[in-house]
This record gives structure tokens, C-alpha cells and sequence, in this order.
């Protein structure tokens, strides 16, 4: 049986699984991304001026139950709160900053997340985005992607922490119908995805649709030249598998397994929230206590002491979980 019929086999085997073992709680909708950086007003600068962002507030957050949800005793952070069309991205510094981001990272290491941003003119996007010299991923320039993948044009890029990002341009008949409206004059539109590092597309599967209600939306195989050139990384083959919470509109979230080269090195197992590798997606879910059950049954790596009751950031209660790969994820209520 070839790699991708065995992968179709098994992603079935999971689809079943999860529709005959209905879940007690499931997710709503991504709520928002959040990423750790060394400095908001560096942060602030490169997303409004190279990426189109704009700034919906700052604020300063020394709550203790907002520590404890993140896992970092006695934290104190500044708060900075974008959106790019209508998708939030939080950029959290903390007073006492953790470790650097990895030097040498490459795509396919497991703590490898970004968020892919759709932007109506892909030549417009990037010439806007080199002015600000940023470190790029793929080689080359935006690179289109081979018709059996979609011809979706793509490009790879660091913000100034290291934090990986995208840009993706989706040709008529693809990407999602929100992506497809007029731009009115706008080069950035907003945030479709984000896309993780995963060693196991069946056990990610699992645990995305089993244990959080998420269903899968689309796979695909990626290899050849283009595929490398995109990730800066020779011989590429990807695995790629794109789930959703329900009907939502909002952003998805991808799994990226690549199966050449060898899966990459895995993130390190004291990877705290208040180091510069560290990202989380925010999750609305419908029933909270019921969901934390249900994680704590599995077993799933808890950061947080269970369901937090905060007092900021606009939440009421909320956890911080870890994935089979160790992305963390806040499920909030």
C-alpha cells in the first residue's frame, strides 16, 4: 500500500471512530492566536508597517489565575492586541523573558507553528514585506504551487523574534469564499490558518477530532521542487491536513507532517509560555468542565492546574493544554 492510501486509510479509521463515539464537548471557533516576543513595540512596528495589521489595544497583565494559565510563576506581561481583517493575533511580553527563539530552526521541527496570511497581490505583499528586511524561509521568492495542490502562491518568512509566517495567494476556485470578495484596495486581508509541526498525522487526527470535536477539512500530499524551494528544505514531502471547528468562518488549523526528510527534532520538554518559541491558539469551546474532563480522562499534558477562573484579558475560564506534539492550546469559556 502506497504512503498516501495508507494515510487515507487510517484518517478514515479516525473519521469513524470519531462518529461513532460522539464527543461531550467540542470547540466552537478560534478565537485568537498568541505569540510570545521580546519586545511590543518592535512587534507593533513590523506587523502594522510591513503586514497591514492594526492595533486594537495594549494593556498590562499581572493577574496571578492569568499566570497560572500560562504556567509561568509570577508572570507580569505587556498585553499588545492586533487584527488583521477580522482575526485577532495577541503579542505578549513578559517581564522576565525566557529563552530565545531556536537559531537554527527549520520547517520540519516540531515546535515549527505560523499563521498564514491571505493577501490579494502576492508581488504587492512581498515587495511591501522586503522593505522591512525580514529572514526568509523560502528560497527564491513566492513560489506557486503545482495544479494538483491547488496553484496556490505561497511565501515563507520570520517576524523579528523568529516567529514563522506565510502568505498565501488563492487562485479562483479555491481557499475559502471569504478570501474571493473584493479586497477594496487592501493588500493583507486576514489570517486563514495555523498551520503546526506534527510527527503523526493519524494520532494529531485523533486527538483534533476525538478529544476536541474539530472536523478535517482537506489533505494533500505536497513534494517536488516547488515544495522545497516554499520551505527551505531539500527533498521536501509534506503531508498536509487542514481541520475545522464546524461551519466557523474563523481560522483553521494545519498539520504539516513531513515525511522527507525524517521527521525533525521535537520541542523541548521544558518549553515554558514566556519563551520566544512559545505560540498558542485560543479555542472557544461549549462546555468547559465537560471538555477538561474528557482531556484529563485521555490524559492529555495539562500546563495549567485545570480550568483557571480569570480575572483580565477578557476571558471567564479558561485551561492550557498541550498537544501530542507539545503546541499549546487555551481552551476558554
Amino acid at each position: 500500500m502506497s504512503p498516501t492510501r495508507m494515510v487515507r486509510v487510517l484518517l478514515a479509521a479516525v473519521l469513524l471512530a470519531v462518529a461513532t463515539v460522539a464527543a461531550e464537548a467540542a470547540v466552537l471557533r478560534v478565537e485568537r492566536i498568541t505569540l510570545t516576543v521580546a519586545d511590543v513595540g518592535r512587534t507593533e512596528a513590523f506587523y502594522r508597517d510591513a503586514l497591514g495589521f492594526e492595533t486594537v489595544g495594549r494593556r498590562v497583565d499581572d493577574d496571578p489565575a492569568m499566570a497560572r494559565l500560562l504556567g509561568v510563576e509570577g508572570a507580569r506581561a505587556q498585553v499588545l492586541t492586533m487584527r488583521l481583517g477580522r482575526e485577532t493575533v495577541d503579542f505578549v511580553q513578559f517581564d522576565a523573558p525566557g529563552a530565545p527563539y531556536p537559531a537554527d530552526s527549520k520547517s520540519p521541527d516540531l515546535w515549527f507553528q505560523h499563521f498564514a496570511i491571505v493577501v490579494a497581490d502576492m508581488g504587492a505583499a512581498h515587495q511591501r514585506l522586503m522593505q522591512f528586511d525580514p529572514q526568509p524561509i523560502s528560497v527564491g521568492g513566492p513560489q506557486t504551487l503545482p495544479p494538483a495542490t491547488g496553484s496556490v502562491q505561497a511565501f515563507k518568512f520570520r517576524d523579528p523574534d523568529g516567529h514563522p509566517l506565510e502568505f498565501l495567494s488563492f487562485p479562483p476556485g479555491q481557499g475559502r469564499a471569504v478570501w474571493h470578495r473584493p479586497a477594496d484596495g487592501r493588500i493583507f486581508l486576514g489570517i486563514d490558518h495555523s498551520a503546526i509541526g506534527i510527527a503523526s498525522t493519524p494520532r494529531s487526527a485523533e486527538f483534533y477530532t476525538r478529544l476536541l470535536g474539530l472536523g478535517i477539512a482537506y489533505e494533500s500530499l505536497n513534494r517536488g521542487p516547488t515544495q522545497e524551494r516554499l520551505d527551505g528544505t531539500f527533498n521536501a514531502v509534506v503531508q498536509i491536513t487542514g481541520v475545522r471547528p464546524g461551519d466557523d468562518p474563523g481560522p483553521g488549523i494545519e498539520f504539516l507532517e513531513y515525511r522527507v526528510p525524517p521527521t525533525g527534532r521535537p520541542a523541548p520538554v521544558d518549553t515554558q509560555s514566556d519563551d520566544l518559541v512559545h505560540a498558542h491558539i485560543t479555542l472557544v469551546v461549549d462546555d468547559i468542565d465537560g471538555m477538561a474532563k474528557t482531556l484529563w480522562d485521555a490524559r492529555v499534558p495539562f500546563v495549567s492546574p485545570g480550568v483557571v477562573d480569570l480575572n483580565s484579558g477578557g476571558f471567564a475560564r479558561a485551561m492550557m493544554i498541550r498537544d501530542p506534539d507539545g503546541h499549546a492550546l487555551v481552551l476558554m469559556q
